[in-house]
């Protein structure tokens, strides 16, 4: 059994609240909360808290850990360790990997990978395709965080554009169907113009342009029209355009709504200004866009039209990055700063912190009907992290832990620091340390 860590002094940010108090946890639970706790063991790790804030484990709906098959990138085992370090404690991996998770078989063997290997707790989606609707339909929902579907191409070629099949998948499966929404006819048409002027090497600044605003709204539009005709539960990620987000509805309760949205850190960070001077490295699907979007999307957010932020964490090597735009693959590593980042944006007044831990760790663990977790609540499993939000540090090669190497924060220097990660009452990370090695638990799902 695990040894009892009682958490002294604490700041707790927990559903929409900010309070002084002490948390005591026993063995993988959270045993009690209140103003203050004195240990009943001597063998009881004490953690002093006082000037740290405490909030619930981030929960990121949105990973490729690229294992198996394209491990040269990374793994559930190195990501999941960066991810620890970043306080996120969950997370649902994408089924875009070889093979493509696109059956219960080969989704299970992923979690067999898991099990002997990722720090972090774990589900994994079922993807879908033009040919395994059978494959959706039978999958037991309480094994599998959801099913995803790709409406526009990206990396590992699972677009699903056949309009029967669509309205199959909607109409007869009943778990969460979450989106990646571009326009394909849209894109073709961009770049054959760009190719036909460029060639092969395309200005990374046009990468907005070709995967344009026009064909993430018409995809979008699409998939909630189809959604609400079918009366699917729907879920689409990472919006990109201040345009989309027009499409949702304001209600910060999320578990009302049949329709909702995801953003990505990258989206909310960065803008096309940005390319100049990081290129490739922030080359993502759908593209960093404009300014005014990213604009728009902090304040959907804000307003709850956007219910969850994510990471869409998908690394490369940097030889594959370093290729001409229409080799260079899209995608970047992002869930050891994601959330340091977004405590940047705290300090420059743009969200809150009870916003932060409500769009990272209340609303996914919500929407995917997580069991006990996403949440500082007695009897629930303690999966925590401590932050310091005053002190400095650069990002720089010594302290990547992602596999690939890079990060296109690098340079970058974070107020906030990460102190502690507790995962199932498990202390995993402490201050840019690993004291002992652990592994996450398969996420199961109240449904």
């Amino acid at each position: 059994m695990n040894p009892s860590v009682l958490i002294k002094n604490a700041l707790v940010i927990n559903e929409g609240l900010i309070e002084r108090l002490d948390v005591l946890v026993v063995a993988d639970y959270i045993e009690e909360i209140a103003p203050s706790i004195s240990a009943k063991s001597p063998h009881t790790r004490v953690i002093d808290a006082d000037g740290l804030y405490l909030m619930p484990g981030m929960i990121d709906d949105q990973v490729h850990f690229r294992e198996p098959g394209l491990t040269h990138k990374a793994t559930i085992g190195s990501e999941s360790k960066a991810a620890v370090a970043g306080g996120i404690t969950s997370f649902i991996e994408m089924p875009n990997t070889v093979p493509q998770a696109t059956t219960m078989e080969k989704v299970e063997q992923k979690f067999a990978i898991a099990s002997e290997s990722s720090w972090a707790n774990y589900s994994f989606m079922l993807g879908g395709t033009n040919d395994n609707l059978e494959d959706l339909i039978q999958a037991d929902p309480t094994k599998v965080a959801g099913i995803k579907l790709f409406l526009g191409s990206s990396t590992g070629n699972m677009l699903v554009d056949d309009p029967e099949v669509l309205a199959d998948i909607f109409k007869k499966t009943n778990m969460v169907i979450s989106v990646h929404c571009e326009d394909e006819a849209t894109i073709k048409k961009n770049l054959q113009k760009q190719k036909e002027i460029y060639g092969d090497d395309i200005p990374i600044a046009l990468h907005p342009v070709i995967r344009s605003e026009e064909a993430c709204y018409l995809s979008s539009s699409k998939a909630i029209e189809l959604a609400n005709k079918q009366g699917a539960r729907l879920h689409v990620f990472h919006l990109s355009t201040a345009k989309e987000t027009k499409l949702f509805k304001a209600d910060p309760d999320v578990t009302k709504k049949s329709i909702t949205s995801e953003v990505c850190l990258h989206h909310l960070w960065f803008c096309d200004e940005d390319y100049d001077r990081l290129g490739t490295k922030i080359k993502w699907n759908p593209a960093v866009k404009s300014a005014d979007d990213r604009s728009g999307l902090r304040r959907a957010l804000a307003e709850d039209r956007i219910d969850v932020i994510a990471t869409d964490h998908a690394p490369h090597t940097k030889e594959e990055k370093a290729n001409p735009y229409t080799s260079a693959p899209s995608g970047g590593p992002l869930v050891q700063h994601a959330l340091v980042a977004l405590i940047e944006l705290y300090h420059q007044g743009v969200l809150s912190l009870e916003q932060i831990v409500e769009k990272f760790a209340h609303n996914p663990a919500r929407l995917f009907d997580v069991k006990d977790r996403g949440f500082v609540r007695t009897g629930y499993k303690a999966d925590l992290v401590l932050v310091d939000l005053n002190a400095p540090w650069t990002v720089n090669q010594s302290n990547i832990l992602y596999q690939c190497g890079w990060s296109p924060f690098e340079g970058n220097v974070f107020q906030a620091r990460v102190m502690h990660t507790l995962v199932n009452g498990q202390l995993v990370y402490t201050d840019g340390k690993f004291p002992q090695r652990t592994f996450g638990e398969r996420l199961t799902f109240n449904r």
